[in-house]
């Protein structure tokens, strides 16, 4: 098999399920570009000889099955949706190759003696519905119908009404899988630091926890022309002095900590009145747990502190606090040694600053994860891209690491 010729076809292909003229994806949960792409992933895994089924919620898994100890599964795979107008390797090139590896594998040394599967998982990017990790949760038993049976669309088609149309239901029972040894999926990083440090694979160690806040403050609405500047409650100033104070403290801690303000809406956001209250967002990431949790305590006093001397109301709502997710520590290591081998010192061991299937996975089964470079870090966008030489590479990290665990 050429790895590199077996993946441009193969992406030409799968790109072309929801392809968009300028490029990218827009492939969206049991949508006709989705039930196309699952469909003709089912197709793909038949003709290269895997035992393929879907369950009730349509994630899709392609088997081999293994000849000493078939009842120990090495699974890789990733998920089938994008977000509105994405890339073309965001969760597609964790399945396809998976694919790749496994055929290739198989090619060249026969049965593996634990079972290898791949997983095409059904939603992870919650882009269609207001809900993430369908897949994953499902694979799992954690998905809860109630949350998603009055959901709908942003053109009101109901979450129920899609699936069905789909050829998909809701689980009937519990899923039961006590075979899966090991997980391992391959992304795209989405960020900039492997090509920054020119490396070409990420050995990932773990993604990283996130606290979610929206702050709001209030001060004083005045008039811009007859409040004088020591006599005004301008929200905007504190706010200002928010961020630069916490953003200060962030770059000391430093490396993986980030700290994000996203979303900022003065009120009443007009230009000559002195606006009386803000509301704004603060996402901070780390991916360890006290360390988040020692700057959640600052950015929480901080932001108090900021209000109390300059006369304001606040209100703090965390809204979100998910706590890291670390990777298994022998599958890591075999990602090292896989990287080692096959690209030399040209990888890096790091934390993953964005949220994946993998954490869901990690907490129930043996997981790790592998990166590959992308271009100017974009993702989640049209332009996103990888060099072909990385994607490869990427490919054959994956297949050293599933001979290692199968074979």
């Amino acid at each position: 098999m050429n790895i590199q010729e077996t993946f441009e076809q193969l992406d030409r292909q799968f790109t072309s399920y929801g392809g968009l003229t300028g490029g990218g994806i827009t492939r969206l949960l049991y949508s006709a570009e989705w039930t196309e792409a699952v469909n003709g992933l089912k197709t793909l895994l038949e003709e290269a000889g895997f035992i393929v089924s879907f369950d009730e919620i349509g994630n899709l898994t392609g088997r081999i099955e293994g000849s000493e100890n078939p009842e120990e599964t090495i699974m890789s795979g990733s998920h089938i949706d994008t977000v509105v107008e994405g890339g073309h390797l965001d969760g597609q090139f964790g399945i396809l190759s998976a694919i790749i590896a496994i055929i290739y594998l198989k090619e060249k040394y026969g049965q593996p003696k634990k079972s290898l599967e791949v997983l095409s998982l059904a939603e992870e990017e919650g882009s269609r519905f207001p809900y993430t990790f369908w897949g994953s949760k499902n694979f799992f038993n954690l998905a809860d119908k109630n949350d998603v049976e009055n959901i709908q669309d942003a053109e009101g088609i109901k979450f129920v009404d899609a699936m069905k149309e789909s050829g998909f239901t809701f689980r009937r029972s519990d899923n039961v899988r006590n075979d899966i040894k090991a997980f391992v999926e391959m992304h795209i990083e989405q960020g900039k630091v492997l090509e920054t440090e020119e490396k070409t694979i990420g050995v990932v160690t773990g993604i990283v926890g996130q606290k979610r806040y929206t702050i709001n403050l209030k001060g004083e609405a005045n008039h811009a022309g007859t409040t004088p500047m020591g006599l005004r409650k301008d929200t905007v100033v504190a706010f200002s002095e928010i961020v630069q104070r916490l953003v200060g403290r962030a770059e000391e801690i430093g490396d993986p900590l980030v700290l994000t303000f996203g979303h900022v809406a003065p009120i009443p956001n007009t230009v000559n009145v002195v606006p009386g209250e803000v509301e704004f967002s603060v996402d901070c990431r780390h991916i360890d747990q006290q360390v988040l949790n020692d700057f959640a305590k600052e950015v929480e006093s901080t932001i108090r502190q900021v209000a109390k001397d300059k006369n304001m109301k606040v209100d703090i709502n965390l809204w979100m606090d998910e706590e890291p997710t670390l990777m298994n520590k022998n599958i890591i290591n075999a990602v090292e040694n896989a990287a080692s081998e096959i690209v030399g010192n040209s990888y890096k061991i790091m934390p993953s600053g964005a949220g994946h299937d993998s954490q869901i996975f990690a907490k129930h089964v043996p997981t790790g994860m592998i990166f590959v470079p992308s271009i100017k870090g974009i993702s989640h966008n049209v332009e996103e891209e990888t060099k072909i030489e990385d994607l490869v590479k990427g490919i054959e990290v994956l297949a050293s690491v599933l001979y290692k665990l199968a074979y």
